[in-house]
């Protein structure tokens, strides 16, 4: 059974930082793209960024590049998310996703392969 679990969430003031992980296991990890979305209350779902398998490349969507780093690390089944210059507009659940085509993963909707339940960000101005 495939099991994605994030951790890492909180309440930050404006400009802080927070580290999510995201835990992988009843998988080949080192055969996923992995990628990050969130939902804001009252939004759809958004791709955040991604990482592919084993290469390490990376996409980010516009409004969080230069402040977030996406990585991973295969030997740990995990995938990371550093957030910096957090934003109150960067409030929402953070979403971890493994998907075996990086091309496609911002595209992903929840029917697609593998999602974790969550973790709430919150940043106050």
């Amino acid at each position: 059974q495939v099991q994605l679990v994030e951790s890492g969430g909180g309440l930050v003031q404006a400009g802080g930082s927070l580290r999510l992980s995201c835990a992988a296991s009843g998988l080949i990890f080192s055969a996923f793209a992995m990628g990050w979305f969130r939902q804001a209350p009252g939004k759809e779902r958004e791709f955040v960024a991604k990482i592919s398998a084993s290469s390490g490349i990376t996409y980010y969507r516009d409004s969080v590049k230069g402040r977030f780093t996406i990585s991973r690390d295969n030997a740990k089944n995990t995938v990371y998310l550093e957030m910096n210059s957090l934003k109150p507009e960067d409030t929402a659940v953070y979403y971890c996703h493994a998907n075996p085509r990086y091309n496609s993963l911002a595209q992903s909707t929840t029917r697609d392969y593998y999602w974790g339940q969550g973790t709430q960000v919150t940043v106050s101005s």
